[in-house]
């Protein structure tokens, strides 16, 4: 039987209360590395970048450690910060370098938000999008986060045995994984779409939803999808927000770099489509939460919760704590719950996934089961396995 395994790890550590290091390890049957990243908070720029091979594969992988610094001094926020280390690590250097410097970046600036740090707004000399300002656009129906107090009785504990305590196998629900990415269309996946969409089959979801990063697959390659797999697959996306990965349905606009969350609130509802903040607190706990004073109170206090509809709280590339605290401040807020695989192994998906007690056969009806709040997420695989040992 052919096994294969991949971790991935990155760690933050203060430097100076200005500069952070992103320490990341991507490790695999084939390849290991390291990468050292320093980047200033207040501007989100790379300021220093060091990377290290302890395993490869030919003598041209090392070579690959002289194009690293070609990142040093991009600035996160920069609209086409992805497509630019791309460019300059993935294409000269070694993609799975990038792949690992794209999590050490997400990572702290994650970290950064969470920590409530200020941070200069870098203007972008080669944008021309009109910047709206957020009087003109709609957000979300979600009550005043101020007003809203959390339940402490509610603890990690309880959260997640309301998860496990759910009947996966409920008469007439679809259990789908919302968040899953594929190759080549996420670059740091390695899972191609058919083996993804078979082993999903092989478990017993009822379908997938292909949400790669600022890729829109089109319709029409959707449809031969489902009618070469007899097998319901969706189309979605997540994007790059100033605040943060949003998973996006039913907007049909092709959206590139990191985009403004309230101008992506705009052009979704113009869409009439739904809105869902991916894994929000991811790195959250890269300190201590003692040294954060990181609540959930403060945490709903982030004025992206009101663009969006919906909270990611089961995700399978975060800690159990980062889902339960996701689900803390959801509960908050009022605010309905999604759960996801975020699958970029073809043996993750169904890891998590969310219940539909809706029919759903395409993205219409979907997006109809959202505005309906016919769904909640599951821990899939643990709930499945817990059945298949009962059998």
């Amino acid at each position: 039987m052919l096994k294969f395994k991949r971790n991935k790890l990155v760690t933050i550590k203060r430097v100076t209360p200005d500069i952070w290091m992103a320490h990341g390890i991507l490790d695999d049957d084939i390849y290991s590395i390291e990468l050292d990243v320093s980047i200033r908070i207040s501007t989100l720029t790379i300021t220093a970048i060091c990377g290290k091979w302890n395993r490869w594969t030919t003598p041209e992988c090392p070579r690959s450690l002289d194009f690293l610094k070609e990142a040093i001094g991009l600035q996160l926020e920069d609209k086409t910060f992805s497509q630019k280390v791309q460019k300059s690590v993935s294409r000269k250097a070694c993609r799975h370098f990038a792949n690992l410097l794209l999590e050490c970046c997400y990572t702290s600036r994650e970290a950064a938000r969470a920590d409530g740090c200020e941070i200069e707004t870098v203007p972008d000399n080669n944008s021309t999008v009109e910047v709206v300002s957020d009087e003109k656009i709609v957000p979300a129906s979600n009550p005043d986060p101020v007003k809203i107090t959390v339940d402490k009785s509610r603890s990690e504990t309880k959260i997640q045995e309301q998860y496990e305590n759910s009947n996966i196998n409920s008469s007439g629900d679809l259990i789908i994984d919302l968040h899953v990415h594929t190759s080549p269309a996420s670059p740091c996946s390695s899972a191609p779409v058919d083996d993804l969409i078979e082993e999903a089959r092989r478990i017993g979801l009822d379908g997938i939803c292909l949400t790669d990063h600022n890729y829109t697959w089109h319709p029409d390659q959707i449809e031969e999808l489902r009618q070469k797999h007899s097998f319901l697959v969706l189309g979605g996306n997540e994007i790059t927000t100033d605040q943060g990965d949003v998973l996006v349905f039913g907007l049909n606009e092709n959206v590139q770099g990191i985009i403004k969350l309230a101008e992506l609130r705009k052009k979704v509802l113009a869409d009439e489509g739904f809105m869902v903040i991916a894994h929000p607190f991811r790195g959250f706990l890269t300190f201590d939460v003692g040294e954060l004073g990181f609540t959930p109170e403060k945490a709903m206090k982030r004025p992206l919760f009101k663009w969006v509809d919906a909270v990611e709280t089961l995700n399978g590339k975060v800690t159990a704590k980062e889902n339960a605290f996701a689900a803390k401040v959801a509960q908050g807020l009022g605010l309905p719950t999604t759960g996801g695989s975020d699958a970029h192994e073809v043996s993750e998906v169904g890891f998590y996934a969310t219940r539909f007690t809706h029919p759903i056969k395409d993205e219409r009806d979907l997006i109809e089961a959202f505005r309906n709040k016919a769904f909640s997420p599951v821990l899939y695989k643990k709930e499945r396995r817990k059945i298949e040992n009962s059998a």
